[in-house]
């Protein structure tokens, strides 16, 4: 999200100025540090007082460095009508990303648990909105409570928090924790579509 600075003046180069700082935080959390304004700064080789005018604190600028920010649909152009299908597809890529910035992930489910505040990405549903736009075929059938408990299902059994359960507490390999969860997810609408007497 930008700010009132950036939306004034030159806003191309300031642009550039934030897309330098955000690549910059992205960097220093893939190394596995949590990066300050300053670090963010230093690293981008702008000044301070600068990088400030973006982001006026931490948890600002790493909500910002996030990898799912921009993301808007997980599904491909040519998405099946199927739901155990498109859902499939979703959790298949969403998981995959998770791996890829597994580092970035494991940042901000930390910083999530504690007293912080709503703008953090893990607070903001993107995956939710992900999911139930996988569900959209079955929504009549579903109806909104069923439709709503199983989005819910599946992203307690999908993401950064499952990936660190299946690997720091059951001691899967990625592969295996991947696939657990797409098996998992596959199995939650198989059930609720055959609740619902959904038929394709």
């Amino acid at each position: 999200m930008s700010t009132a600075y950036e939306q004034d003046g030159r806003v191309a180069q300031k642009q550039r100025t934030r897309a330098a700082l955000v690549a910059a935080a992205q960097g220093l959390v893939a190394q596995g540090h949590t990066p300050t304004v300053e670090d963010a700064a230093e690293a981008a080789s702008i000044s301070r007082t600068t990088a400030y005018r973006y982001f006026p604190n931490q948890r600002v600028l790493l909500a910002a460095a996030h990898p799912e920010t921009a993301m808007v649909s997980m599904l491909p152009t040519n998405a099946p009508s199927d739901p155990i299908e498109r859902v499939d597809l979703v959790v298949k890529r969403f998981t995959r990303m998770i791996l890829a910035t597994e580092k970035q992930q494991r940042t901000m489910l930390r910083l999530s648990l504690e007293d912080s505040p709503a703008e953090l990405p893990l607070r903001q549903g993107r995956a939710i909105g992900w999911l139930t736009e996988a569900l959209e075929p079955a929504r009549d059938q579903l109806r909104s409570d069923g439709m709503r408990s199983l989005v819910f299902a599946l992203r307690s059994a999908t993401g950064i928090e499952a990936l660190v359960w299946l690997k720091d507490v059951a001691g899967l390999s990625n592969t295996e924790a991947l696939r657990l969860m797409r098996w998992s997810a596959r199995a939650l609408v198989r059930a609720a579509l055959d609740d619902a007497g959904y038929v394709g």
